[in-house]
């Protein structure tokens, strides 16, 4: 085989990303779900055969299943190796959603399917889709309150739930008896199998196109420029040890912060990642496991350094070591329903709050860092059926040395919106009373950070109960290099005309609720980047004439001359 050119490698770099691209968008436009068919809380990729190492994922898809999904996919490998898990035949697609395996919380249901030529197995695809509800103690699973695994749903092993392309109705038995609304489960999970399909059809076209040792002799050089181009990046780094902290309002049950503790060293071409002194395993459900706690340091190095192409490459020189004996290293049976939406997210920000101090023209200010995980669930009288909904939503990302924070951004783990009033209002028996633009929460400096979200929803009719396991209700996202923090995330529930904001202040659950009944949120904002008296004053002007700030606002956090 003739050497591989640069062309042909960039033509395949290019093909490979396209296939998890058109993954994700089959699985979001097949999908019943807002949250997947709306808010995009889905992911698609392609995997090693051998260790289900990343080959490449979708541009469109969360970025926090970077990681996770190269561990999911192993685990299913080893599982088959070791005789723990049925051997696979073409046309299989197996389900697992157990979060010790390679996983986040139980919502977030993983398909792995192997790819066949030549009579083996070439590469798998594997995708993620969160499903609204997965069984437990409440509706859509965020239990804020679990102690235990069980409460927060069902956990499945790797299973096959498609044998030779048929589902299994035995196995899709079992799911439907435990989860709520389970009729409309399989628009998903149809979706989520066809996404995969789509995928297997597309590969193969590529390899019928280059040969299977052109591609595979492309993968392998993908891989190696990803290392080489990340470790060019550390390069740069001043050699040293970084420090920072990030905090959890509470875990949920015991209402005090849990600490995430981070020293990040800086050697030669590489970067070591050491939380050995954050907080001890929680009794609620904010531990975050392993493969979610690697893979939140991979995002957050990801949001740094952009330009490196996205393989498992592009992880070899960060070295995480296993943070056992804290929080951030769950075993069965901690619960867990808050590891990867929530935690994740502080666990990027002390990523950024250490790098900041060695890459100040790279870096941000803390972002909202939140992803408002909102479930409510409750019967519709008007049609005679049960829902469960669940409401994401955005806040302000952090300031940075060249311009201010994004207003309204998504989560730091991913690229899910919010869902569009319009359709959440068809779907389910609610009214948004009010969603608008969060004004005063950008944290105040040279660069503020941007706007969180403010939003309002009432209850129309029926019984319902709510759910949220949110954070940065005690801590707004922090602020860099002399810049404030944001504003911290608000929660209110209005029921018989009497205010309730809960005692965790960002989390609890089974709030029950009926018609006329209305919950408020407020989402944080960034953190400001730099010394807010530094700011131009034109700017502060222009915030106050747009209604961002009032005047007295602007005269306490940017100084006297913008009063």
């Amino acid at each position: 085989m003739e050497k591989l050119d640069a062309i042909t490698l960039s033509v395949i770099q290019a093909v490979l990303q396209q296939v998890c691209d058109e993954m994700d968008l089959t699985f979001s436009r097949a999908a019943f779900s807002p949250v997947i068919a709306e808010a995009n809380d889905r992911s698609d990729g392609i995997y090693s055969a051998v260790d289900g190492s990343l080959i490449a994922q979708g541009s469109q898809g969360l970025p926090v299943f970077v990681g996770v999904m190269q561990y999911s996919t192993r685990t299913v490998i080893e599982m088959i190796a070791d005789g723990r898990c049925l051997p696979p035949e073409p046309g299989d697609i197996y389900i697992v959603n157990d979060p010790y395996l390679g996983g986040t919380h139980l919502m977030d249901v993983r398909f792995a399917m192997p790819v066949y030529r030549d009579g083996r197995i070439f590469c798998w695809l594997s995708n993620t889709g969160h499903w609204p509800d997965i069984g437990g103690s409440v509706p859509g699973g965020f239990s804020a309150s679990a102690t235990a695994v069980e409460q927060e749903g069902l956990r499945l092993p790797p299973v096959k739930l498609f044998k030779k392309g048929v589902l299994d109705p035995e196995i899709y038995a079992i799911i439907c008896s435990n989860i709520r609304v389970a009729d409309q489960r399989i628009g998903d999970i149809r979706a989520q199998a066809a996404a995969l399909l789509i995928g297997q059809d597309r590969l193969n076209g590529i390899l019928d196109r280059y040969g299977n040792e052109t591609v595979v002799e492309a993968i392998a050089e993908l891989r190696r420029r990803a290392a080489e181009q990340m470790r060019a990046n550390i390069a740069a780094i001043p050699d040293g040890v970084y420090r920072s902290k990030a905090f959890v309002d509470s875990d949920g049950v015991v209402n005090e912060p849990l600490t995430i503790a981070l020293a990040v060293e800086k050697q030669g071409d590489t970067l070591s990642f050491d939380f050995s002194g954050s907080s001890k395993p929680c009794a609620g459900p904010m531990n975050s496991v392993l493969a979610t706690t690697l893979s939140s340091v991979y995002l957050a190095m990801r949001h740094i350094f952009p330009d490196v192409p996205i393989s498992a490459g592009a992880f070899e020189p960060l070295d995480v070591k296993r943070p056992e004996g804290t929080f951030l290293d769950a075993k069965y049976p901690r619960p867990v329903s808050g590891c990867a939406a929530e935690v994740s997210q502080r666990i990027a920000e002390a990523v950024f709050a250490a790098m900041v101090q060695a890459l100040p023209e790279k870096v941000t200010a803390a972002p909202a860092g939140s992803s408002g995980n909102f479930a409510l669930g409750g019967n519709d009288p008007a049609r005679g059926r049960d829902y469960v909904m669940y409401q994401i939503s955005g806040g302000g990302y952090g300031g940075n040395a060249g311009h201010d924070g994004l207003t309204n951004g998504c989560s730091t783990i991913g690229i899910s919106k919010s869902p569009p009033v319009e359709i959440m209002e068809q779907a389910f028996p609610v009214l948004y009373r009010h969603y608008a633009l969060r004004e005063g929460s950008g944290g105040a400096g040279k660069h503020r950070g941007g706007f969180g979200l403010a939003y309002e929803v009432e209850i129309l009719r029926g019984d319902a109960r709510a759910s949220f396991v949110m954070d940065h209700g005690r801590f707004g996202p922090q602020g860099a290099l002399g810049g404030k923090d944001g504003a911290v995330n608000t929660v209110t529930v209005f029921r018989d005309g009497k205010e309730h904001v809960p005692p965790h202040l960002s989390k609890e659950q089974d709030i029950a609720l009926k018609a006329g009944d209305r919950v408020r949120v407020g989402t944080p904002g960034g953190g400001g980047y730099g010394d807010p008296l530094q700011r131009d004053p034109e700017l502060v002007q222009r915030d106050v004439r747009l209604g961002y700030y009032t005047a007295e606002q602007a005269k306490d956090l940017f100084g006297s001359r913008n009063g």
